[in-house]
């Protein structure tokens, strides 16, 4: 199994990190994996050179090889102005559009307050659906005050788990085939957007269209 972590922090030492490395930790005591941390920070000048010229430098290329070779992905970034920082979005941008198709992700993000956590979802989630990616259900969002709570290894400890899950479901022998989320060219899972994914019976997905999932809502089953 090859885990990939992407952090954006800035700083060092940064929270940013640390909550990567806990996260990545915690899956690999579920599934053992050869775990490659990628920090953003030290492509910064090879992200812009790529946007001007094209091409991508030795190390950039390194890294986006890193990440559309994963079994696993694990994000994490800081939150600026409410959103994820330039410097994640800039590598996800010059990212191939189809590197991430069918890979699991575990989403995550470090704030000075709990008010951001919210970023999970408005732009985090959004950003890796539209990549195609498999998102885990649960985001991990750490503010200052959680350093040190209860809660938050809670939550580590649940998205690690379903990640973990997420990695063994789509890596399994006929996992696209029976039962699966559908096998894409390079042997993992593809997502599809037509609807929502339940746990199947052999421990990988099955594809629940959207229409069937409302049908099930309405009283008259229609």
């Amino acid at each position: 199994m090859r885990l990939v972590v992407v952090s954006a922090g800035l700083s060092v030492p940064s929270s940013t990190r640390l909550l990567a490395d806990r996260l990545a930790a915690a899956v690999d005591r579920r599934t053992p994996a050869d775990v490659q941390v990628i920090e953003l920070r030290d492509l910064a000048v090879e992200i812009a050179h790529n946007f001007t010229n094209g091409f991508a430098g030795r190390a950039l290329a390194a890294a986006q090889d890193a990440v559309a070779g994963a079994d696993g992905l694990i994000v994490v970034t800081p939150v600026f102005s409410a959103s994820y920082s330039g410097l994640f979005k800039s590598f996800f941008d010059v990212l191939d559009k189809d590197a991430l198709v069918g890979t699991p992700v575990l989403i995550a993000a470090t704030g000075g307050t709990a008010r951001h956590s919210l970023v999970l979802e408005h732009a985090l989630r959004p950003l890796f659906t539209y990549l195609r990616a498999v998102v885990a259900p649960t985001g991990v969002y750490a503010a200052s005050e959680d350093w040190g709570e209860e809660g938050l290894p809670g939550r580590i400890e649940r998205a690690a788990g379903e990640l973990a899950g997420l990695m063994a479901g789509l890596s399994a022998p006929g996992a696209g085939t029976s039962g699966g989320i559908g096998a894409g060219a390079s042997g993992r899972g593809e997502a599809d957007t037509s609807g929502g994914a339940v746990a199947g019976a052999s421990g990988g997905f099955v594809v629940v269209p959207f229409e069937e999932q409302l049908a099930k809502l309405s009283p008259t089953g229609v």
